[in-house]
């Protein structure tokens, strides 16, 4: 096999979700979108260690020992039990010391804004960490998904770039388009806040919010799900996508090259995925243009199409349209760029539209042929929107409730959601456009409730091995042979910069 799902190397991670009367998949919609994960050298070995976040129990950091074997090391370098419900996880070299530091984004608590607070762990250079996103600038609390740190201006230091997931209902919206509403102008109460994507400009090691000025929507009415970052015109400045779930459109900024962006989305694509969740940025073509996957929720198989999803009719289309939120379509969307600034998406003839209930979607070279593949993660602990169970189950614990007057047990009826596992994708680049499920043939056969996903080389090897996030079961940590198997060449590279002169 291609890849090898791989045992005893001392990572035992599981993301444990339990509903609880406090918290649950009722009072919080986002209770099983999963962790994240960070592949990254924090000691400057060589050798590529892992960091796992977790939702309700403690982040994990792995310390590569060479030949697939980690120890955790979690509890010593500070990363211990926490109240904070964590999603994804970024490592970054934020002070420009040469030692990587790790960033890991917190949502989850309605009532407490302080274990909102996103963390900034400071590597201490000797496998210790210590917290300090206040004195940084970076303790937003609003409810995070992800990070992306990038240099925006081109002035020699990393910015960050903050998605958050709206925590206001979208049906309590009725379709307002209140895009270009800031947070801070929301007639709702305070515990309300923490939505739409922020920009903060590094200024000498502290970080400043430029969201307005820089052009970004800072509203509510974002449901950020995943973001990444490349230069899609090829003018030397970096790019923002954002994928967003429900009925807001996604979200491209094109640099401007004097401090602000444009959300040029509609001029430059068709359509997008409607309930968007992962993106990533890569070259399908070697074209040397950036092109853009996005992931959604469509079955590839008509039992679970139907079971699962209700399509809009066409007077809600209209409706959103009216609105402002463009065209979206229930499917993964692969985005060609074509050079002149639009886009084209060729998800449907390349044969990688319909994946599942996706969440990370990763564009990476996984059997060193000089193209780049698909990766995507797929799952949901319960199948909430299960048509079955909203026709069936869910109307007769209403009568009941209604018959009665007594409410329902919560595990009741948590448990006649279905739970369902099923299995990450993987397509193999053809070449023309075109790509081939290889998940059952590289050897990715392990049914899951997948989400954060990373690649690296582990071991040193020339090729990049997949770890993934996985809800209420093991981490997967697969090795790549493909080395050992196609023998195909590669290159390695080691960057060393110099330090950042303070201005």
């Amino acid at each position: 096999m291609l890849f090898k799902l791989m045992d005893d190397t001392g990572i035992n991670f599981i993301n444990t979700v339990h509903d609880t009367k406090e918290q649950n998949i009722l009072n919080y919609r986002n209770f099983y979108n999963g962790g994240g994960v960070a592949i990254g050298d924090i000691n400057n070995d060589g050798l590529a260690d892992v960091f796992f976040s977790a939702n309700q129990g403690s982040n994990k950091l792995y310390l590569n020992k060479g030949n697939f074997k980690f120890e955790d090391i979690s509890g010593k370098a500070g990363f211990r039990d926490k109240k904070q419900w964590s999603t994804g996880v970024v490592m970054v070299d934020i002070n420009n010391d040469g030692w990587l530091d790790i960033f890991v984004c917190n949502a989850g608590s309605m009532d407490d804004p302080t274990l909102r607070k996103n963390q900034l762990f400071i590597n201490n250079h000797d496998l210790t960490f210590t917290e300090s996103a206040a004195q940084y600038g970076l303790d937003d609390s609003g409810y995070t998904t992800q990070v992306s740190f990038f240099d925006y201006d081109l002035d020699g230091d990393l910015d960050c770039f903050i998605i958050n997931n709206s925590p206001i209902s979208p049906n309590s919206l009725n379709y307002a388009n209140q895009r270009d509403l800031p947070d801070a102008n929301w007639p709702v109460a305070s515990v309300w806040k923490g939505g739409g994507d922020h920009l903060l400009r590094n200024d000498n090691g502290h970080f400043t919010d430029v969201t307005k000025e820089a052009g970004i929507h800072g509203s509510l009415i974002s449901f950020g799900l995943g973001v990444t970052v490349g230069d899609v015109n090829n003018d030397g400045y970096p790019d923002v996508y954002v994928s967003n779930d429900y009925f807001e459109r996604d979200y491209l900024y094109i640099n401007q090259k004097d401090g602000t962006f444009k959300d040029e989305l509609e001029q430059c694509m068709q359509h997008t995925s409607l309930a968007s969740m992962g993106a990533d940025f890569g070259d399908i073509n070697n074209d040397g243009y950036t092109d853009i996957f996005t992931t959604d929720m469509l079955p590839g198989d008509d039992y679970r199409m139907k079971t699962t999803l209700a399509f809009e009719d066409i007077n809600v289309y209209r409706l959103k349209q009216q609105h402002g939120f463009y065209h979206q379509y229930f499917q993964n969307t692969l985005q060609v760029n074509k050079k002149n600034g639009t886009f084209a998406d060729v998800a449907n003839y390349s044969g990688v539209s319909a994946t599942d209930w996706s969440w990370g979607g990763l564009m990476f070279d996984a059997d060193n042929d000089g193209l780049v593949d698909l990766y995507v993660c797929n799952g949901i602990y319960h199948d909430l929107i299960n048509q079955d169970f909203l026709d069936f189950s869910a109307n007769d614990i209403m009568e009941k409730m209604i018959a009665t007057g007594k409410k329902e047990d919560l595990q009741v009826i948590i448990d006649k959601m279905p739970s369902i596992h099923v299995l990450n994708k993987v397509y193999q680049n053809k070449g023309d456009l075109s790509f081939k499920d290889a998940g059952s043939s590289w050897g990715f056969t392990q049914p899951s409730f997948s989400n954060g996903a990373a690649y690296g080389d582990l071991d040193n090897d020339g090729d990049l091995d997949v770890v993934i996030n996985n809800v209420n079961q093991p981490a997967f940590i697969y090795k790549n042979n493909s080395r050992e198997l196609n023998h195909n060449n590669y290159i390695g590279v080691l960057l060393q910069g110099l330090p950042l002169a303070v201005k």
